[in-house]
């Protein structure tokens, strides 16, 4: 790095986790004043009679410790037990316009929701409202759209499976499958691609398959930010000797070492495991072409083998058996050029071929990938050479080892299969029309993209959010948010406020729930919740603190109150299913049989797995065999000149989880109290004459757009190790390099990591640099 020393940029030598990643601890629950209440909660995380942590979906071990959570996870706990409270009389004090110049951190730092608000335009105000009104507005609204498609009903994977569950239910009974949801913008590339491949949209693996592999490949994700609880897994394959492979662009110090503070030798004599044997930092955008460049080296070696009288490299027993497509793969393959595979992966020929040999030796690999491989235009068909590389050697289907979507929020993959989706099947039709006695269209709704292009366009005319921030996290700010604010009835679902709460359509409304940590009692008594973590794995979750304010309601019971006052002729008996959520459970094992005798096995400590075919070499049904599909050429994001822009990609930093912003330190990056920066290669910045902590002009390329379209001002280069090419910054801000229709064809999800941008040192208007 530069010795020019500037504010907030330094070296960060130390590990991941360690005294560091206490100290964050300390520090976050001081900072939400109650540290009692706060530390409370941390003891009952992630534990058998506990709740589920809100931070990621990493699945919990078998036997648990006494501490069963993370750095990210104490400050998503510490951040939803706080002690801060948004009261009705704060929003007296501050109007919806003067709110929107607070920072996104300050928003969420007032604290929790109180009491239900509905917006006043006269006063610029939320104001009080009774629950009871609240609802009857809202059902009034409802009903008086012209269609039911008119309405968008966005859901967060925070959302339990048993209020998804009825919201899913509501919404079809009201008439509509427009369902945007989170998974959208993240892993939707995942279900799409994975279920043509090998006949579901999920991994593969269990927890338990990590003792068993003997090697492991991690494509796209930074587990030390995004999912640490996963470290302490790698550590103790890492400590078998297994060899652990990390592609990604940037060096992320939690793939290159960790210190786990749940054991006292390392932290007291401040040493740590080392986690990747390797690194391959390709260019972003290249990882199409290495997974083709190690899937051709498979193939000679095999032919190779096989012409000295060997068995081959190939599992060719299992490709018989249980797969189709190979001829094809073959010859696409074959029509593809080293010089391309080395030209678009940024790497060598010797790297791509030592990566394919440590595969091949290896009897049981896991293969694990994150938003790094899936938010690209062609995320789909990444997903899917993925598992090409995977079927080559029948590492799909067998102990110890599999595919490995690492998904981030907690239930994000539990929504989904709890109904969730713009795309009902006839299987869902019939199944709802059994159990409760009403049809619902087959005609498939709109995704995240296609909402606010329905939004946009004047199509759609209201949007219910079951929590989260969706204006915020969606790409392209010029367009989402102009388009919200034409809403006729927005209603947001949410324990604390944040920038999608100050976009007032006609009537607004701001419903405050319970949270994961909280305790939730009903008509039966104290209720628990279930959530699927990224292994399929469903357990229950049952807070234990008392909720931030009397006046809160539980997901169940808002989404019980609108269909109430919206289906005045319903055919479901709302309040029975909220008055018992284990009701809610049978309903959801009559619709989903998958989720068999789901009160009894839930109440199992650790819960219960979901049928994954593909772990038990189903591919989808009787006579169906698992796909080897063609991904055509190497560019995973077509357009982009790499010869003349840099290929941008956005990420998290370590004090954020999406868009919720703890603070505005990046720890492990060496970032502190700031987050307007732009990660560069040394040589790139060379190139541009920029030097260490310039201001800079960042403008998106994608689709060849004039200059100064979209645009970043006005944040720092700042030099770091990633592929000469590349660049980085963090998400959201980085959105608005983003336009709406730069997404996967086949699965919608945004491209939020690969952005071509020009990048020019900022000049004052006299010229001088910035």
């Amino acid at each position: 790095m530069s010795e020019r020393k500037i504010p907030g940029i330094d070296d960060y030598e130390g590990a991941a986790g360690g005294w560091g990643a206490l100290g964050a601890v300390a520090r976050a629950l001081k900072s939400q004043m109650a540290v009692g209440r706060e530390t409370a909660a941390l003891r009952r995380v992630n534990q058998p009679a506990g709740f589920d942590c809100p931070g990621c979906a990493w699945p919990d071990p078998r036997h648990t410790s006494s501490f069963e959570f993370c750095e990210n996870g104490a400050k998503a706990v510490s951040w939803e037990a706080t002690g801060k409270r948004a009261t009705p009389a704060f929003f007296a004090e501050h109007t919806l316009s003067g709110l929107w110049e607070w920072s996104d951190h300050a928003l969420e730092d007032e604290g929790r929701l109180t009491y239900p608000m509905v917006y006043d335009a006269a006063s610029d105000r939320y104001v009080p409202i009774s629950w009871e009104d609240a609802f009857a507005r809202i059902g009034d609204a409802l009903r008086a759209l012209p269609h039911p498609d008119m309405a968008e009903f966005y859901t967060s994977g925070r959302t339990s499976n048993e209020a998804a569950f009825l919201y899913q239910l509501m919404v079809r009974e009201y008439g509509t499958n427009n369902f945007p949801d989170c998974s959208n913008m993240c892993h939707e590339a995942t279900s799409v691609g994975l279920p043509e491949s090998i006949g579901v949209g999920k991994g593969t693996v269990t927890l338990d398959d990590f003792a068993l592999c003997d090697a492991l490949f991690s494509f796209g994700h930074n587990p030390g930010t995004n999912h640490p609880r996963m470290l302490s897994t790698l550590r103790e394959v890492s400590k078998r000797g297994v060899p652990i492979v990390a592609v990604n662009p940037l060096r992320e110090r939690g793939l290159e070492r960790f210190t786990s503070p749940q054991h006292p030798a390392e932290m007291l004599t401040n040493t740590a495991t080392p986690i990747a044997q390797t690194y391959y930092q390709v260019r972003i955008g290249g990882d199409l072409a290495l997974l083709k460049g190690m899937m051709k080296c498979l193939l000679d070696a095999d032919a190779e083998d096989l012409a000295a009288g060997g068995r081959g490299v190939l599992d060719h027993a299992f490709i018989a058996e249980h797969t189709e497509g190979l001829d094809a793969l073959r010859e696409d393959l074959a029509r593809t050029t080293w010089d391309e595979i080395v030209e678009c992966s940024g790497l060598s020929r010797d790297d791509i071929a030592a990566a394919a040999r440590l595969y091949a030796k290896a009897e049981r690999v896991i293969l694990c990938y994150g938003m790094g491989m899936t938010q690209h235009r062609r995320g789909t068909q990444n997903v899917q050479q993925m598992a090409n590389l995977m079927l080559l050697r029948g590492n799909i289907g067998k102990p110890g080892a599999g595919i490995a979507p690492i998904r981030g929020h907690s239930n994000v993959q539990g929504d989904r299969t709890v109904g969730i989706t713009e795309k009902p099947t006839q299987a869902l039709v019939d199944a709802i029309k059994r159990t409760y006695g009403f049809e619902f269209p087959l005609t498939h709704g709109h995704d995240a993209v296609e909402a606010v292009r329905a939004i946009r366009d004047g199509r759609s005319r209201a949007l219910v959010c079951m929590g989260g921030n969706l204006a915020v996290a969606m790409p392209d700010p010029e367009t989402t948010l102009p388009a919200m604010r034409k809403l006729d009835l927005v209603v947001h679902i949410a324990t604390k406020l944040n920038r999608s709460h100050l976009i007032p359509a006609r009537q607004a409304f701001l419903l405050p729930c319970l949270g994961r940590t909280e305790r939730d009692v009903q008509a039966s008594g104290v209720q628990s919740v279930t959530v699927e973590d990224s292994m399929s794995m469903v357990h229950a979750s049952q807070g234990g603190l008392p909720p931030a304010s009397e006046h809160l309601l539980s997901e169940p019971a808002i989404v019980a109150g609108i269909a109430k006052a919206t289906l005045p002729q319903t055919k479901v008996d709302w309040d029975g299913l909220v008055g018992d959520y284990d009701r809610i459970r049978d309903d959801i094992e009559a619709v989903f049989p998958m989720f068999r005798d789901f009160n009894r096995r839930v109440r199992e400590p650790g819960g219960f797995r979901l049928y994954v075919g593909a772990s038990q070499r189903d591919w989808g049904g009787a006579g169906r065999k698992a796909q080897f599909l063609v991904a055509e050429g190497l560019n995973e994001d077509p357009g982009i000149d790499q010869q003349h822009l840099l290929t941008l990609t956005t990420i998290r930093s370590h004090d954020q989880y999406n868009t919720t912003i703890y603070g505005f330190n990046d720890r492990y990056r060496g970032v502190s109290g700031r987050r307007d920066v732009v990660f560069m290669n040394n040589l790139d910045m060379q190139a541009r004459d920029l030097n260490q902590g310039d201001r800079i002009l960042v403008e998106s390329r994608v689709g060849g757009n004039d200059a100064g379209a979209r645009q970043v001002a006005g944040f720092i280069a700042v030099e770091y190790d990633l592929p000469r090419g590349s660049a980085a910054m963090y998400y959201p801000e980085g959105n608005r390099l983003v336009p709406l229709d730069s997404h996967d064809p086949q699965s919608g999800t945004p491209a939020y990591k690969s952005i071509p941008v020009v990048v020019r040192k900022l000049r004052d208007p006299d010229g001088h640099a910035g």
